[in-house]
């Protein structure tokens, strides 16, 4: 075999084996094409927003608020369960801990936010 021959070989595997790559990573994410947030417009992220910030606000441990996305001009009815799991104080900074279930088309998803605040603001905190 020409030298020739084994580099176009090699060449040849090598694009099969990355494009193979590539499509399984595009396959392995495709279970993140019906969730929720996949249906939401930037409306429906500005009124679940709102209605995180009253949850942080007006809330008491341990209860719940609702949010449904009506009135944003969505086809889509997507609908969340704002949890206040619990609250810590350290110093003057206050956290709290969410637990928010949001629904569309009979699929959902589970998130765990921690927003803090010193002073008026609430903030998102990131995960280590």
């Amino acid at each position: 075999m020409s030298i020739r021959t084994r580099v176009l070989l090699h060449l040849t595997c090598a694009s099969l084996l990355l494009g193979g790559a590539i499509g399984a990573q595009a396959a392995n994410l495709g279970f993140l094409n019906d969730t929720p947030m996949s249906y939401m417009k930037q409306r429906d992220v500005e009124s679940v927003k709102k209605a995180v910030f009253a949850a942080l606000n007006d809330t008491k441990d341990g209860e719940s608020a609702h949010w449904v996305n009506e009135g944003t001009g969505n086809s889509v009815k997507i609908d969340a369960t704002i949890a206040v799991v619990d609250t810590t104080n350290d110093g003057g900074r206050t956290c709290r801990n969410l637990a928010v279930e949001l629904n569309a088309k009979g699929q959902s998803m589970h998130l765990r936010p921690q927003f803090c605040k010193q002073g008026a603001a609430w903030q998102l905190q990131k995960k280590n």
